[in-house]
């Protein structure tokens, strides 16, 4: 299976592999009796919202995903914070980097107010905005003309990158169980998360809730917190 959304103005993700499901959680948790269902049914429904209510979590850890993502280089650097699973990047030592860079949306150019950890953010005038764009697009071609030149010059790859903003694309590949996947939904969904991870998470839960709807649902009824 491959199913892949449209993230940011270049950005994707793309759920490239499944193992189990809502069934595999439910016999996870039989397992510690001998026991095992082959349907969902309401008793099996109830079983899985049992456990995201208590806690109990190991029966998550049954289901895996296979996800490629295209996100910003700041964005991955948030992102592989979270560190139960498996990430294999693009390489810009042996590859030449990805042109596609990131300028946010006017409504998402920002002011930073407050104390760390109570940071608000809100949108600056449209005038401003405006300019914010502008120079940060100048500034990411110009990068990218020098990174080119670089290159042209002879420098090594792993050398020549050095003069890219973290504003340009990088891709990678995320296999992870579906309880670290909760918990990396239920803090980059959150709105205090930032605007741009938060997009990648929101569209990860609209992948994963089609997989394992009852999981996923139980996970939404009982606060949004992983197991």
């Amino acid at each position: 299976m491959s199913t892949k959304m449209q993230v940011l103005d270049h950005g994707y993700v793309e759920l490239y592999d499944t193992m189990g499901g809502d069934l595999s959680v439910v016999n996870a948790a039989r397992q510690s009796f001998g026991k095992a269902s082959e349907t969902i049914q309401d008793n099996e429904k109830g079983l899985i919202n049992f456990l995201m209510r208590e806690r109990h979590g190991t029966p998550f850890e049954m289901v895996v995903f296979t996800i490629n993502a295209k996100v910003p280089i700041f964005v991955m650097r948030e992102w592989i914070r979270h560190r139960i699973g498996s990430f294999n990047e693009y390489s810009g030592r042996y590859t030449k980097m990805i042109e596609d860079f990131y300028v946010p949306a006017e409504m998402n150019i920002r002011t930073q107010t407050g104390k760390p950890g109570a940071y608000k953010f809100e949108p600056v005038d449209t005038n401003k905005a405006k300019t914010v764009r502008a120079a940060m697009t100048v500034f990411s071609r110009s990068a990218w003309w020098l990174y080119e030149a670089l290159l042209k010059f002879g420098i090594a790859k792993e050398v020549a990158r050095m003069v890219l903003p973290v504003n340009y694309y990088t891709q990678f590949t995320w296999t992870v169980n579906l309880r670290s996947l909760l918990n990396f939904i239920s803090l980059r969904s959150d709105e205090a998360a930032m605007h741009e991870i938060r997009r990648y998470s929101q569209t990860i839960e609209t992948l994963i809730s089609d997989v394992v709807p009852v999981s996923y649902n139980a996970f939404v009824k009982h606060g949004r917190r992983a197991p």
